[in-house]
């Protein structure tokens, strides 16, 4: 009996790949296999084998045909997005002269600073990128090799971000989306093209880059045989060019020009997140100012220390994660890999105001807070370049959406929630990036808007919560730490 037409989206993020069935039409979920790949590194350095990232590709997608019961005849489209800025140096052949650099190695920020510098400061770059250079931007990381690993930087023949290395594996072309292109430090989001001299800046030649596809949701081939045959999967389903995984994560909640504009979304995984799609193209140096995956923009603020950091103090503390009580006197800013957001990238853990009384579940707790406010506080600054009054009794009224594995933490929800002050939106659906990317392959089959297609799939619905009163006194305690002596302590200038 014929089955109804499937979709997969992939998420391929730090450390797993998910493969999501979707039915076509409705956006159901039919199936989510999972298949882990390894980070390596130690002190700022973080790693992995973009080798392993394809045979997780391939895994996730096998097990998922065999626990959804989807004949392979029915899957139509796929698209992958990934985590940004990673840096992936191929040879001729197409295979890793070395492991890719991820968003989250530090060791590029001397080369970031210097970048910076060298195009006439953070303002020069955010008329022509929207973004200056930190440490995760993949420009930093390939001067940091040019910088420390010459004879590889010579070798290589075709520099790709993560989700381009896997699209170029499915479909056998060398493609991006201006998505995940913004974030390379070498795309400018004024032209909507790499800009030309930034890449001499660079020492980087445009014919080493992928093409930059129209929209994330744009047809760029079909798989080959190869990679159908490593995928269980039939010749000739369609590749969409995919995207960043903050981008496809905006599409799986319906937001963009065909969808909701202007709406906050905080995402608690690895990194800490806070964005909007727009209209207004950003242009401040506070902020990461992306391009979305459907043609507008997503202001975007990332810090590296979140679900991961909290975790980890849990336990060093030997509690559960969710065993935690509010700080009280206590500040724990929890960047144990140095922090992007504010840019400290030798930033160390800070732990302050301790007293007899403090319990363990207060420590953890305000590990909670050091990470929730490290994130909220660039949440005014997306309002703004939203063309947005953050102090606007509507614009603090509207709901800020709540995603990413820590938004199904008790601790975490009520953290954001006494501390924001907002009202908040937790979508039902749990792998938005996944399904955003699913959203992206109906889009590239069926001509539709991708957002559209999302929203007709209601994936960013969910519970809602009213505002609860303000903590303000932790707020100013925690900011005013960080702010203060706490920027010095913090490896700050």
């Amino acid at each position: 009996m014929p089955h109804d037409p499937v979709v997969i989206g992939v998420d391929s993020s730090t450390q797993s790949t998910k493969a999501l069935f979707a039915d076509a039409a409705t956006g159901r979920t039919l199936a989510v296999a999972r298949a882990p790949h390894r980070v390596t590194g130690s002190g700022g350095a973080r790693e992995s084998d973009p080798e392993e990232w394809w045979r997780a590709l391939c895994e996730a997608v096998t097990t998922g045909l065999e626990e959804s019961g989807v004949p392979a005849s029915a899957v139509r489209g796929i698209a992958v997005a990934g985590q940004q800025h990673g840096l992936v140096v191929l040879d001729r052949d197409g295979r890793p002269l070395r492991p890719a650099l991820l968003w989250n190695d530090t060791r590029s920020a001397p080369q970031a600073t210097a970048l910076t510098g060298r195009l006439g400061g953070p303002r020069a770059w955010t008329e022509r990128t929207g973004s200056v250079p930190v440490a995760a931007v993949t420009a930093a990381k390939w001067e940091w090799l040019r910088e420390n690993e010459r004879a590889t930087a010579g070798r290589c023949a075709a520099v790709r971000l993560p989700h381009d290395f896997l699209t170029e594996r499915l479909a056998g072309v060398a493609v991006t989306d201006p998505g995940d292109a913004s974030g390379t430090g070498w795309y400018s989001t004024a032209t909507g093209a790499y800009d030309r001299e930034i890449l001499q800046l660079l020492g980087l030649e445009a014919e080493l880059l992928p093409t930059v596809a129209d929209t994330g949701a744009t047809r760029v081939g079909a798989l080959t045989a190869s990679a159908a045959d490593a995928l269980g999967l039939p010749p000739g389903v369609a590749v969409a060019a995919g995207t960043g995984d903050n981008m496809s994560a905006a599409v799986g909640l319906g937001l963009g020009g065909a969808g909701l504009l202007d709406h906050p979304v905080l995402s608690l995984g690895t990194s800490g997140t806070v964005f909007a799609a727009t209209r207004n193209r950003p242009a401040d140096p506070a902020l990461s100012g992306f391009a979305a995956a459907d043609g507008t923009h997503l202001p975007l603020a990332c810090t590296l220390n979140c679900t991961l950091a909290v975790d980890r103090i849990a336990g060093l503390l030997g509690l559960d994660r969710d065993d935690a009580a509010p700080g009280g006197e206590a500040v724990l800013l929890p960047y144990l890999d140095g922090e992007r957001t504010p840019d400290l990238p030798a930033a160390s853990g800070l732990l302050t105001g301790l007293r007899h009384a403090t319990t363990r579940q207060q420590l953890l707790g305000a590990a909670y807070e050091g990470a929730v406010v490290t994130v909220l506080r660039a949440l005014d600054e997306v309002l703004r370049a939203c063309g947005l009054d953050p102090a606007a009794p509507e614009v603090a009224a509207r709901p800020l959406r709540l995603i990413g594995g820590g938004a199904r933490g008790r601790t975490w929800v009520e953290t954001v929630r006494r501390l924001s002050g907002r009202p908040l939106v937790v979508p039902a659906g749990t792998e938005l990036v996944a399904v955003g990317a699913a959203a992206l392959a109906e889009a590239a089959v069926s001509g539709a808007d991708p957002v559209s297609v999302a929203t007709a799939w209601g994936a960013g619905e969910g519970s809602e919560l009213p505002a609860v009163e303000r903590d303000l006194a932790s707020w100013e305690r925690i900011v005013s730490v960080l702010d203060g002596a706490g920027a010095t302590l913090l490896g700050g200038p």
